[in-house]
């Protein structure tokens, strides 16, 4: 049976890992891989920090390798690890469902394989608990669940004297978060019977530049939009830029949060709120799997592991400390 591991807080992640690295003398013989996406993302840069930092802790050796946003770049990166003979290997995939190919060929060489932040295979046929049978887990936010409580703060700020616009700033393509993220969102304002319209959407590259310019196109297309909502903090800045260069008043919401950046946005009144995410958090929780199935033949396969996300307001800023 696949198994859920939800963690609650840094502290507890904190003991668990000093737990299970305890007296071991095999730690010191590991080496442990990571590719992510690209390094000029700084959610990315963040997931490297916990890896690394959890890896320090424990005596084990890394390789991180940076494919600067190429998908043919991050293939030959899993190629090179493998051959590498690293003893796990963890993965920031751009494509979820090429991602399956990551993971079968290190099966197929008896080394684990983790995702991190983004789920492996088709997410429109494969729902998030169904973690892809190759890998010993994935490990993320849970997208659909931080969507809908990015709606639920949606829905207290709509006006509710007539049918609502929305834009959406979404991620890049081939990301399981973007379709996941939109799905949530859309399920809390049809649970609340929010009558609405989605009048535009749009794909970046999570930056806040694309944000701008997203926006920028929003307000010329729909000057009459009551709100738009971006799947993570970054094209939020851009986008909150565009508005108040343009006097706009439309409320602006994001998830995948909780970045510095995006906190002190927040502060200020730029973004009405956001979603928190932990990348660090999710490193080291990479970390701690591959440790585990490196070590543990009969370690638990294709888990599902993610924590608890808060929801950021003005109020609430203290319920999430920035790790991006």
């Amino acid at each position: 049976m696949k198994k859920l591991l939800r963690v609650a807080c840094r502290t507890a992640m904190a003991l668990s890992i000093a737990t299970i690295f305890a007296d071991s003398v095999a730690a010191r013989d590991l080496t442990l891989g990571y590719v992510v996406a690209n390094l000029k993302i700084p959610f990315n840069v963040a997931t490297k920090k916990g890896f690394e930092e959890a890896a320090r802790e424990a005596g084990v050796k890394t390789i991180v390798l940076d494919p600067e946003g190429s998908i043919p770049k991050q293939t030959a990166a899993i190629d090179e690890l493998i051959a590498k003979g690293v003893d796990g290997i963890g993965f920031l995939p751009m494509d979820s469902v090429l991602a399956a190919t990551y993971a079968d060929k290190s099966l197929a060489q008896k080394v684990p394989s983790v995702s991190v932040a983004v789920q492996v295979g088709d997410s429109t046929t494969r729902k998030l608990r169904d973690v892809y049978a190759s890998l010993s887990a994935l490990v993320t936010t849970d997208d659909v669940a931080i969507g809908e409580r990015a709606g639920e703060l949606a829905t207290g700020l709509l006006p509710k004297d007539h049918p609502v616009k929305i834009a959406i700033i979404e991620g890049a393509h081939g990301y399981s978060a973007v379709p996941q993220r939109t799905q949530g969102f859309r399920a809390a304002l049809d649970k609340a019977g929010v009558s609405y319209r989605i009048a535009a959407s749009q794909a970046t590259d999570w930056t806040p530049e694309q944000g701008a310019a997203v926006c920028q196109k929003f307000l010329t297309d729909n000057p009459d939009l009551d709100l738009i909502f971006s799947q993570a903090d970054p094209m939020a800045i851009g986008c909150a830029q565009a508005l108040r260069v343009a006097g706009a008043t439309v409320k602006l919401i994001a998830t995948g949060g909780g970045s510095q950046e995006g906190n002190e946005a927040i502060a200020k009144g730029e973004i009405d709120g956001s979603v928190c995410t932990r990348p660090e958090l999710l490193g080291r929780l990479m970390l701690k799997v591959l440790y585990e199935a490196a070590t543990n033949p009969g370690a638990q396969k294709a888990q599902l592991v993610t924590y608890d996300s808060a929801v950021i307001t003005k109020e609430t800023l203290q319920n999430c400390p920035p790790e991006w």
